[in-house]
């Protein structure tokens, strides 16, 4: 199973040569290894990888790790094979504040409206977190999805509210961020989407053994010694720094949340240990394609990677499903 933990690396190194190569001009493999190690800022070249590519492969691998490993997170907490970060509410909590921040502030610059959409998917993550409470029994899993689908539900609406009387300005600002453009988020976001997943991807990988236990089931799991209320604190806030700083970064991303796990799972069977890590590299893997997929379909202009991440990965799932049955969790 290390190996296949190992594969994943040439191929992300690949993608991430790809990525820094096409795009609306073209730059041979040698001059991005030369504009990284013997930079020239005289060469327009040079500067275009610096100040651009590199920041948006660096946020395409960070967020598409970060949202493979909240969803494999999520189904483990959750019991439940279709889960996905947008169920938290964290996609509509993040948008609802980028709306926001960009209407009645007038934040139109990304590195000012990504700490809004950051805030507002930690608060929907706490939100839904207390309100699949069960009666001061703890975190309900089942209560969790259901109190996170009916808050997306009412902060979706709310943002429609909001986008419908506001400046198109606003509204030129969510199509983009909505779509999952990640043209133009420079080296600050991409250090932000970093941070985030080292300190939510070190915690989930920490939860790693005790989802195993409690996926026997929560008598077994105390049994254990695992405290199956604190292993739900934890995951929420695993998945709420995850998510909501890729949502926040990149944009409302669905799919890969969804699917990523699904494939590590078929690989690895359902051992958390080995499956988040690879959940990551699959997850980091799909929104990079997705990018640099998003460059070249309708030159010169660029289509969103989070559309081109739907619109392959609807059909691909739909696949999956009816070919090999989704893995037993």
């Amino acid at each position: 199973m290390a190996g296949i933990l190992l594969l994943g690396v040439p191929v992300l190194l690949l993608l991430s040569v790809l990525s820094l190569a096409i795009g609306s001009r073209a730059v041979p493999p040698v001059e991005a290894w030369r504009a990284i190690f013997a930079y020239d800022p005289g060469n327009d070249l040079h500067l275009i990888l610096r100040e651009l590519r590199v920041p948006r492969t660096l946020l395409a691998l960070s967020a598409g790790a970060a949202l493979g490993l909240a969803g494999g997170v999520m189904q483990a907490v959750t019991r439940n094979p279709l889960a996905e970060p947008g169920l938290l509410g964290v996609n509509s909590g993040a948008a609802m504040a980028v709306v926001l921040g960009a209407s009645a502030l007038g934040m139109t610059q990304i590195t000012h409206y990504v700490w809004f959409g950051f805030l507002g998917a930690g608060l929907a993550g706490v939100a839904v977190f207390f309100l699949g409470r069960a009666h001061g029994s703890g975190t309900d899993p089942v209560r969790l999805v259901l109190a996170g689908a009916g808050l997306s539900v009412l902060l979706g609406a709310a943002t429609g509210f909001v986008i419908l009387n506001a400046r198109l300005e606003v509204l030129d600002i969510f199509r983009n961020w909505g779509a999952g453009m990640l043209e133009g988020r420079g080296p600050l976001v991409a250090l932000v989407m970093l941070m985030a997943l080292l300190a939510g991807g070190g915690l989930a990988l920490l939860l790693a053994r005790d989802l195993n236990a409690l996926a026997m089931g929560v008598e077994m799991g105390e049994a254990l010694g695992v405290r199956p209320a604190r292993v739900w604190a934890l995951s929420c806030l695993a998945v709420m720094i995850l998510a909501g700083a890729a949502t926040a970064c990149a944009g409302p991303i669905a799919f890969i949340g969804l699917v990523a796990p699904h494939l590590a799972r078929a690989l690895t069977g359902p051992d958390n240990r080995l499956l988040l890590p690879l959940a990551a590299i699959f997850g980091a893997a799909i929104l990079t394609g997705a990018d640099i997929l998003g460059r070249v379909v309708a030159p010169p202009a660029e289509v969103g990677a989070g559309i081109i991440a739907a619109l392959l990965g609807g059909p691909f799932f739909i696949h999956v499903v009816r070919r090999f049955r989704l893995a037993q969790l």
